[in-house]
């Protein structure tokens, strides 16, 4: 025991906080459930729905401590990289599917289609992130000023404000209310859902196919997309904690809390993210003697 903790340093310390955060929210998720048939009218505690998203927060926040804390005092750590990894994969990548598919599943009432379809998107995003975190681990060291395909934490907040953008969507007074229309095919029942649920199985597979692409982007550690990109976070932030304090009100009915407000955080953090993936190419620092420029 005591030869594992001389092999850390203070980042590694930090790097484990971050994991204990994202189990936290695995372990909140269990507790939110109560009937995975009907989760948005009361089968959902939402006070610890929240909380979960909220743990998955701290831990990309932890996650943008980590590194430069690791680079002034922990110049000889030989556990970081390995402890990074299983640490960005649980919390980015196992607890924002996991946190998704208990949203979304609706199972027992869903078609297996549905259900199925989630799982799959679930699972690809899981896969695509231990690719991604794998593949990063093998380029440290290197000179590049960009990241190669969207960061995991990068991935948790697209799906996290998309998310919970759609399932707070009907409450907001902002477009249609929850839908009743059926897809015997594809949706079931599909009473009392939010009307744009089909998004979120897409958007998975996009964020997952993001994650492991050739796609160049800025590392954002300077000038305004820096400072974009903490606006995106805090925006996530400010949103779900404004959205815990409106659930601690009543535990059951998630759809009577939401505000305009909270639906103007997760907005925001989801359309700078967007721009991110599209245009994050376009600031990427050329290198010198590049030849693929």
């Amino acid at each position: 025991m005591r030869t594992t903790f001389r092999m850390m340093g203070i980042a590694d310390y930090i790097t484990l906080t971050n994991a204990l955060f994202g189990t936290l929210s695995i372990l909140f998720i269990i507790l939110a459930v109560d009937d995975l048939r009907n989760p948005y009218q009361s089968g959902i505690r939402s006070e610890y729905l929240w909380a979960a998203q909220l743990c998955i927060i701290i831990s990309m926040i932890g996650d943008v401590i980590d590194g430069p804390v690791a680079r002034k005092y922990s110049k000889h750590q030989l556990l970081g990289g390995s402890l990074d990894i299983m640490s960005d994969c649980l919390s980015f990548a196992v607890a924002p599917s996991l946190l998704i598919f208990v949203l979304f599943g609706r199972m027992g009432e869903a078609t297996p289609f549905w259900t199925l379809g989630l799982a799959i998107a679930c699972s690809w995003v899981i896969a695509a992130g231990m690719l991604r975190l794998a593949r990063f681990e093998h380029d440290t060291g290197s000179s590049f000023p960009w990241f190669t395909g969207l960061s995991s934490p990068g991935n948790a907040i697209f799906l996290l404000s998309l998310s919970s953008f759609i399932w707070l969507q009907p409450s907001s007074g902002i477009g249609p209310g929850l839908t009743t229309w059926e897809c015997d095919v594809c949706w079931g029942v599909g009473e009392n859902k939010p009307w744009g649920d089909f998004l979120i199985i897409p958007a998975m597979f996009f964020s997952g196919s993001m994650m492991i692409s050739d796609r160049r982007l800025s590392k954002l550690k300077s000038g305004i997309p820096m400072w974009l990109s903490i606006v995106s976070l805090g925006s996530l932030l400010a949103g779900t904690i404004l959205q815990l304090r409106y659930s601690m009100g009543n535990i059951r009915m998630i759809e009577e809390a939401a505000g305009v407000g909270t639906m103007v955080f997760f907005g925001i953090s989801f359309l700078l993210c967007v721009g991110y993936i599209v245009f994050g190419s376009s600031i990427c620092p050329p290198l010198q003697n590049d030849s693929s420029e």
